[in-house]
């Protein structure tokens, strides 16, 4: 504003410079009108926001006011009043806590944020007891229909907020606070509301689950398992269940003639809940660690021997003293060569009791490669002992002292499936992904509704990141791109706004609209406290 007033009054000069000594008038610069907002063909009276924790505005591994108040829906919603939108009403926690108790008991956990008690900054749940009670419903009807954990399929389900069901695992205890009754399925409540305009982004759920559990759940478009009642948390929907359940959200939301937006899926092994740990963080500079190397070396000699015996000297365990070496992983794809490695070394002179645990840890181990994304989680158990693994060894006969050496994660027990997403497991979400994004992009041309490409936007994010109006750039590093939560998962309140600008885009092309969008600086990158 400065520069375009300095320019006028250079501007009034320069006039003044070339008019008629004796004309002392002036002209009066008129601004121009203040532009109309309007819809197009859109009619945004009643909006109404279907989805998941990223509709809901998630972050930081919880829901709590202000991250609802950030949410992406939330700010379309701002913009649609300005051009005929009538109220958002958001199902809000009680507090900025996010954690959430049923009957008293606790069952949901505080949100993040970061901590500099230990010399460098970790996230950790913030300190306070939450007042939100899940038993304590309340009086929709809601705008955002945004339920945290949700998959494609259980927004079809009756019952799906019965709080009777929320105990036993059968329910959703954030649709339970605000469903309109016991029977309601999200999909009901929200077409109840008789919407004008609408936006759908879903289906993240169907992949994350498998994701962010290392593949530890089941791919069923490898298994062809097409009921959902036989599908577990971190399982892989079916493309063809999604696809049919998909197309059937949208028959319910359009059926009065609505309006609205779809976004398609991100490739979640992009975010930084995958990106964030190195495939090779153990360091020879530490010293509990550098110091053992030696050690650690000659205790895996003889295995690497048998390892290039059987002809796959790839899976040898080796770590450098001048460089960062790969963790040890369990790869459950590799086969299984535990007999393999108990008989050669037997045959080499090994005890009966070392042989055993050595093809028992070892049978399907390998060093991690670049190709190995670790999960974000994991960088708080790597090179700590596993209590579990001690006691496995124990009770196979090794003296505590053996098996507290053989049972550290990572560097002497291989890591488990959970806490690395291995090549093949990649393949299932990628495919998974690509056949989800196909249906969602040609059901929202049969349908007529505006289309957002979020994957390609949140994959062009994480390798360059996206400038920002003051000249800086929001990236997808953790903890201090500006772009993420805490969570490693769910974008920051900036991070929203920049899809709630791109869902903007979207609707003006499709509708003929103008609206206005956002500021991403308006918005936080990093909640401080």
């Amino acid at each position: 504003m400065k520069k375009f007033l300095a320019l006028l009054a250079i501007s009034g000069l320069f006039l003044a410079s070339c008019s008629d000594d004796d004309d002392t008038t002036t002209s009066a610069v008129t601004p121009p009108p203040p532009v109309e907002i309007t819809s197009g063909t859109a009619n945004f009276t009643t909006y109404v926001a279907v989805g998941n924790s990223l509709t809901a505005g998630f972050s930081d591994a919880a829901l709590f006011v202000d991250g609802q108040t950030a949410s992406y829906p939330n700010m379309l919603a701002s913009n649609f009043a300005l051009a005929g939108g009538g109220a958002f009403n958001i199902p809000f926690m009680a507090d900025n806590f996010g954690g959430a108790t049923f009957a008293g008991n606790p069952i949901l956990g505080n949100r993040l944020i970061l901590s500099f008690e230990s010399g460098s900054p970790a996230p950790v749940p913030v300190a306070g007891a939450g007042t939100t009670e899940i038993t304590n419903v309340l009086s929709g009807p809601f705008n955002n229909m945004g339920v945290p954990g949700a998959t494609s399929f259980q927004l079809l389900a009756p019952g799906f907020g019965n709080l009777e069901g929320v105990p036993i695992g059968q329910a959703n205890p954030y649709f339970a606070r605000f469903a309109s009754g016991p029977a309601a399925s999200v999909i009901q409540d929200a077409t109840n509301q008789n919407p004008t305009f609408f936006s759908l982004w879903i289906g993240n759920n169907d992949i994350l689950g498998y994701a962010t559990s290392g593949g530890a759940g089941e791919d069923h478009n490898l298994t062809g398992i097409t009921d959902p009642a036989m599908y577990g948390g971190s399982d892989i929907t079916n493309n063809d269940v999604f696809a049919s359940v998909y197309q059937t959200l949208l028959q319910a939301l359009t059926a009065n003639g609505a309006d609205g937006v779809v976004a398609n899926i991100p490739d979640v092994t992009t975010i930084p809940f995958f990106t964030t740990v190195p495939f090779a963080p153990l360091d020879p500079t530490n010293p509990a660690f550098g110091p053992q190397i030696p050690t650690l070396n000659a205790t895996f000699a003889g295995l690497n021997n048998v390892f290039t015996a059987l002809g796959v000297p790839e899976r040898s365990i080796q770590f450098a003293a001048d460089a960062a070496s790969p963790v040890i992983i369990s790869d459950e794809s590799l086969p299984n060569l535990s007999a393999q490695i108990t008989g050669a070394l037997l045959a080499g002179g090994a005890d009966p009791g070392t042989a055993a645990v050595f093809g028992f840890l070892y049978g399907q181990s390998r060093p991690a490669t670049p190709e190995d994304l670790l999960v974000l989680t994991s960088s708080g158990i790597i090179a700590t002992l596993n209590e579990t693994a001690l006691a496995t060894l124990v009770g196979l006969g090794l003296p505590p002292e053996t098996a507290g050496q053989l049972a550290v994660n990572g560097v002497t027990f291989p890591l488990e499936d959970q806490w690395v997403l291995t090549p093949s497991e990649q393949e299932s979400v990628r495919n998974a992904t690509t056949s989800y994004n196909l249906t969602i992009e040609a059901l929202a041309a049969q349908f007529g509704l505006a289309f957002v490409d979020a994957n390609g936007f949140l994959s062009e994010f994480a390798e360059s990141g996206f400038p920002l109006p003051d000249g800086s750039v929001a990236s997808a590093t953790f903890g201090t791109g500006g772009g993420f939560s805490l969570d490693g998962v769910h974008p920051s309140p900036r991070g929203y706004a920049l899809l709630a600008n791109l869902f903007v885009e979207s609707i003006n092309q499709t509708y003929g609209s103008n609206l206005p969008g956002v500021n991403p600086l308006d918005f936080t990158g990093l909640y401080l406290n």
